[in-house]
């Protein structure tokens, strides 16, 4: 606690995040760890409303809502795939045969190493600025041991999906503090082995802060058991 209010300091690897209603709080604390580790290296600071993560764009607006944006990453993504992808587009990360079994000859291992790479990026987005990707890339992550042609042309149309919506960001806000929304559901012996299939997103109002969609381990007898 620093004059009555909280500030709030976190944490990942060697890269933290500090916050306080008062900006000279702030000042002091940039203060404190250029003095105490400056010797070592400069204490790089980033001040202001954007700050670029580990290549995600956080951006804080005036209006309490924030953005993910992940686009320069995402036109990386599209010019490492060996598949030329401009002008085209898909309506939907995947057709209604995505959960089919495995269909055509087994990749060679380039085009095997080509998927595992795309399908990690897609992952990696997923995760965190365009979560209409992950029931897709839950399943394609599924077959990246022995991919075969079949799961290729799903990947190529996830690719062709998010060449067209690369332009979007995920922008979220809280309406109440205090309450968090989440909605589950599932769909009962989706997969080739008759494992299920469940999907959730939790919402605090406006965006999806958190999202899973991920394949069950254990196979059930019924959609109520699932």
């Amino acid at each position: 606690m620093v004059d009555g209010k909280q500030q709030k300091v976190r944490f990942h690897v060697d890269d933290l995040m500090s916050s306080h209603v008062d900006a000279k709080v702030n000042d002091k604390f940039q203060e404190w760890l250029q003095t105490t580790y400056g010797q070592i290296n400069e204490v790089q600071v980033t001040r202001g409303k954007k700050h670029v993560y580990l290549r995600v764009a956080v951006v804080f607006h005036d209006d309490g809502s924030v953005t993910l944006d992940m686009r320069d990453y995402i036109e990386g993504m599209i010019n490492d795939f060996p598949m030329k992808l401009q002008g085209t587009k898909a309506k939907s990360p995947a057709t209604d045969s995505l959960f089919n079994g495995l269909k055509g000859k087994v990749l060679n291992l380039k085009q095997s190493e080509q998927y595992h790479h795309t399908v990690a990026q897609g992952l990696y987005v997923a995760k965190r600025a365009q979560q209409d990707l992950l029931q897709t890339i839950a399943v394609l992550s599924t077959r990246v041991k022995e991919p075969t042609e079949g799961n290729w042309e799903k990947l190529i149309r996830l690719m062709k999906y998010i060449n067209g919506s690369k332009h979007k960001v995920l922008r979220f806000s809280a309406d109440d503090m205090k309450i968090l929304k989440w909605y589950v559901d599932v769909s009962f012996a989706i997969h080739p082995d008759f494992k299920s299939h469940t999907g959730m997103v939790m919402t605090m109002g406006r965006g999806a802060l958190q999202s899973l969609s991920k394949k069950k381990k254990l196979n059930t007898r019924s959609s109520t058991e699932t």
